[in-house]
C-alpha cells in the first residue's frame, strides 16, 4: 500500500473545491457531495470560508484509489491566500491543476504553473465545467498549451461539450496521439514514428509515466465536477502517472509543518509531512528554532481509529509542540524544503480596534493568526499605540477583519492600505564596538560589516572571525538579532539581498571552574550590542529604498488605445508592447504596485468595461522621487542615546 499526497491547485472559481467533494463522494468517504455556493462542502470547514463560497485555509482529507491512499489537500484559489499554497507545495507528490472549459486559462493559472514548472513537480490538468454552457473540448488544450508554455497532452475526447450530457471519453494507451507528444524527450519513440515501425505494446504507458514524474509533459482530462464526468478517468490517472510518496522510515526525522490550527480548547494542532523517519505518540521531537516538545498525541491522515504512529511519506496532525509554527522544521531539515516561490506581500494596514480597551486582546489575537500565516507580519509600534499586518490584497484584510470579530470578539476597523517597499545596500560598511572602550557599557566587543548581496538572496550571515573564538550560543544570538534589526532599515523598511559579516569579537569568560558569574558576558550582551554595530555599519553603507512592480497584461478594443496608453504613462507603467489581435489590443508592461487600484477603477470608464488586466509582483525597482520611509517600532539603533536609554527603561 503506497500513499500520494496530492495538492488541487487552480485560479478562483474554476471548480478545485468542488472536484475534491467529487472525489471524496466517488470514493466513499462521504454520502453526499457538498455546495460551494450553499456552504456544506468538506474541506471548507471556517465559518468564513462557507459564508464566502472560497477556500481561504488548506484542508487535508483522504480517500482509497485501489490499495493506495490519496491525501487530498485542497487549497485557496483566491491570490491573496498564495502564502497558504506556497506552503503546501513543499509537502506534495503531484498535483491536479483544474482550469475552467468555459473561462479558460486564468491569471493565477499561470502563476501557479510556472513555480510548478520551476520545482519539476508532477502535474496533471483537469479541465472542469465541461457541462457548462460555452465549455470547449480538445481545441482547449492548444490554448493551455501556449497559455502555460508547457506540454499538454490530451487524454482523451470530449463529447457533447456545453450540454448535461458532456462526458469524457479516454484515449487507449496505445494511441498515437498520447505517443508523438512523448517522442521529443524519449529518442526510442522518435525513432519509431520517423521509421514507421510499430511501438510495441506497453512502450507508450512507460514513457508517459516517466515524463509525467519528470514534469516534462502535463497529461490533461477534461471532466465536470457537478456531473462526475471523466472523475473515474482523472482518478485512474492519477494512481498510474504520477508518483507515490518515498522516504525511510528507519531514518533520523525529517519533516515540516504546513498548517497550524487550534483545537476546541484552544490548544495548537500541527499539521506535518514526514519525508523521513517515524513519529509516535510520546516521542520527544525537535522542531522550529531549536525546540524540543513530547508529542502528546498523534493522528495519521488518511487512518480510522489509529493514533500512529507517523511514518516516512505520511502526513498527520501533532498535538504538545506548543510554540510550533508555520513552515517549522521537524527533525532535520529535508532535502526538498523550498524556498519562497511566490511573491512576498507588497501591502500593508494600521489595524484600530472598534473599542480601545481591545488593544490588548487585539496584538493576542493577531499573534494567533500570523501562526498559521507568518506572512502577515504583525507589526506593534509602542511608541503610537499602533498595530499593522502586511497583506496580499483586499480580500484578504477583509477576511482578517471578519475572522477578528466572529472567532476572537475584537470588531476592528482598517487604515488606509499603504505599499510596502524594501531596502537593498548600496555600498559597504563596517563598524566596530571594542569592549571596554568609552561608550560601549556591554561585556562584549562586537565588529560587524555590510555589502550588497546577490538579488533575491535575502540576509546572508557569514563569520569571519577566528575558530573558536566564539561560542556557538553567542553566534547565534548576533546572527538572530542581525535579522531581526533588518526588519527596518534606514528608512524603516525591510531590508534584503546582503551580506552581513562577524569580523570582530571578544567576551569576558568565566573564571575557570566558577561557573557563570554576575562578571561574566551574556549572550544579551551580543543581542543588545549588536543593532548598534550594525546600524552604524549600515548607515556607512548606504541603503536605497525600493517598490514592488507588478507586471501586466491588458486586453482592450482597439479604439481605446488613444486614452489607455496616456493613462499607463501617467500612472508610471507605460507599455512596453503593444500587440493588435483582431479589434482588440494586447498591452503589457511592469507598473508600479501603488498604482494598480488606481488603474483598475480608471480601465472601467475608459474601456466601457471591456477591459481584462492581468497582472501580479515581478520584481522590486528603486523608487523614483521622494524616498518614503515607514515609522520605525524598534528602539531605533541609529539614535545611539535614545537607543541606551530605552535599553536602561526596559532592563
Amino acid at each position: 500500500m503506497s500513499t500520494l499526497n496530492l495538492g488541487i491547485l487552480a485560479h478562483v472559481d474554476a471548480g478545485k473545491t468542488s472536484l475534491t467533494e467529487r472525489l471524496l463522494y466517488t470514493a466513499g468517504v462521504i454520502d453526499e457531495i457538498g455546495s460551494v455556493d450553499s456552504g456544506s462542502t468538506q474541506t471548507d470547514t471556517l465559518a468564513l470560508e462557507r459564508a464566502r463560497g472560497i477556500t481561504i485555509r488548506s484542508a487535508v482529507a483522504s480517500f482509497a484509489a485501489g490499495e493506495d491512499t490519496v491525501n487530498l489537500i485542497d487549497t485557496p484559489g483566491h491570490p491573496d491566500f498564495i502564502a497558504e499554497v506556497e506552503r503546501v507545495l513543499a509537502v506534495l507528490d503531484g498535483v491536479v491543476l483544474v482550469v475552467s472549459s468555459v473561462e479558460g486559462v486564468q491569471a493565477q493559472t499561470r502563476v501557479l504553473m510556472r513555480v510548478l514548472r520551476r520545482l519539476r513537480i508532477p502535474t496533471l490538468i483537469f479541465v472542469n465545467k465541461i457541462d457548462r454552457r460555452g465549455a470547449r473540448g480538445a481545441a482547449l488544450v492548444a490554448d493551455i498549451a501556449t497559455a502555460l508554455s508547457t506540454v499538454a497532452i490530451p487524454m482523451g475526447d470530449v463529447r457533447a461539450p456545453g450540454t448535461p450530457d458532456a462526458a469524457f471519453v479516454p484515449f487507449e494507451l496505445t494511441d498515437p496521439r498520447l505517443t508523438e507528444p512523448l517522442a521529443d524527450h524519449d529518442d526510442e519513440l522518435l525513432a519509431a514514428l520517423v521509421e514507421g515501425r510499430r511501438v510495441p505494446p506497453g512502450r507508450t504507458a512507460v514513457g508517459l509515466v516517466e515524463q509525467t514524474a519528470a514534469a516534462l509533459v502535463h497529461p490533461v482530462f477534461f471532466g465536470s465536477a457537478i456531473t462526475g464526468a471523466g472523475v473515474d478517468a482523472l482518478v485512474a490517472g492519477v494512481r498510474l502517472l504520477l508518483p507515490a510518496a518515498g522516504g525511510d522510515p528507519a531514518a533520523p526525522v525529517s519533516g515540516t509543518v504546513f498548517s497550524v490550527v487550534r483545537g476546541p480548547a484552544g490548544e495548537k494542532i500541527a499539521y506535518a509531512r514526514l519525508f523521513d523517519g517515524t513519529v509516535a505518540a510520546r516521542d520527544k521531537v525537535d522542531y522550529g528554532d531549536g525546540q524540543t516538545a513530547k508529542v502528546t498525541a498523534l493522528d495519521v491522515v488518511g487512518t480510522v481509529g489509529a493514533d500512529g504512529p507517523l511514518t516516512a511519506g505520511r502526513i498527520g496532525k501533532l498535538w504538545g509542540l506548543g510554540a510550533v509554527r508555520v513552515g517549522d522544521v521537524l527533525g532535520t531539515a529535508p532535502d526538498r524544503l523550498l524556498d519562497r516561490q511566490f511573491a512576498p506581500p507588497t501591502l500593508e494596514t494600521v489595524v484600530d480596534p472598534d473599542r480601545p480597551g481591545d488593544r490588548g486582546r487585539l496584538f493576542a489575537a493577531l499573534a494567533q493568526l500570523a501562526e498559521q500565516d507568518p506572512l502577515i507580519n504583525v507589526r506593534q509600534d509602542d511608541t503610537r499605540h499602533e498595530v499593522s499586518v502586511s497583506l496580499y490584497g483586499e480580500v484578504q484584510k477583509e477576511v482578517i477583519q471578519a475572522t477578528l470579530a466572529t472567532e476572537f470578539g475584537v470588531p476592528v476597523g482598517f487604515r488606509e492600505t499603504t505599499t510596502l517597499c524594501v531596502e537593498r545596500p548600496v555600498g559597504t560598511g563596517t563598524a566596530v564596538e571594542y569592549q571596554g572602550a568609552a561608550g560601549n557599557p556591554f561585556k562584549a566587543g562586537l565588529g560587524l560589516r555590510v555589502e550588497p548581496g546577490l538579488p533575491g538572496s535575502g540576509v546572508c550571515f557569514r563569520l569571519d572571525i577566528e575558530r573558536g573564538s566564539l561560542t556557538a550560543a553567542f553566534i547565534t544570538a548576533v546572527e538572530q538579532t542581525v535579522r531581526r534589526t533588518l526588519r527596518e532599515g534606514l528608512s524603516g523598511w525591510l531590508v534584503i539581498d546582503c551580506v552581513v559579516t562577524l569580523t570582530h569579537s571578544s567576551y569576558t569568560p568565566p573564571p575557570p571552574g566558577s561557573g557563570w558569574s554576575m562578571h561574566s558576558t551574556s549572550a544579551a550582551d551580543f543581542r543588545h550590542l549588536t543593532p548598534l554595530v550594525l546600524a552604524a555599519a549600515l548607515r556607512r553603507a548606504g541603503t536605497l529604498v525600493y517598490e514592488p512592480m507588478h507586471r501586466f497584461t491588458l486586453e482592450i478594443p482597439a479604439d481605446t488605445v488613444g486614452a489607455v496608453q496616456p493613462l499607463l504613462g501617467r500612472l508610471g507603467g507605460p507599455a512596453r508592447s503593444v500587440t493588435p489581435r483582431g479589434r482588440e489590443y494586447v498591452l503589457a508592461g511592469d507598473i508600479p504596485a501603488a498604482r494598480m487600484h488606481e488603474l483598475e477603477l480608471t480601465l472601467r470608464s475608459l474601456t466601457r468595461g471591456e477591459a481584462a488586466l492581468e497582472a501580479a509582483f515581478d520584481h522590486y525597482e528603486p523608487v523614483r522621487g521622494r524616498t518614503p520611509t515607514r515609522p520605525r517600532t524598534d528602539q531605533n539603533p541609529l539614535n545611539r542615546k535614545e537607543y541606551l536609554l530605552s535599553l536602561q527603561r526596559h532592563g
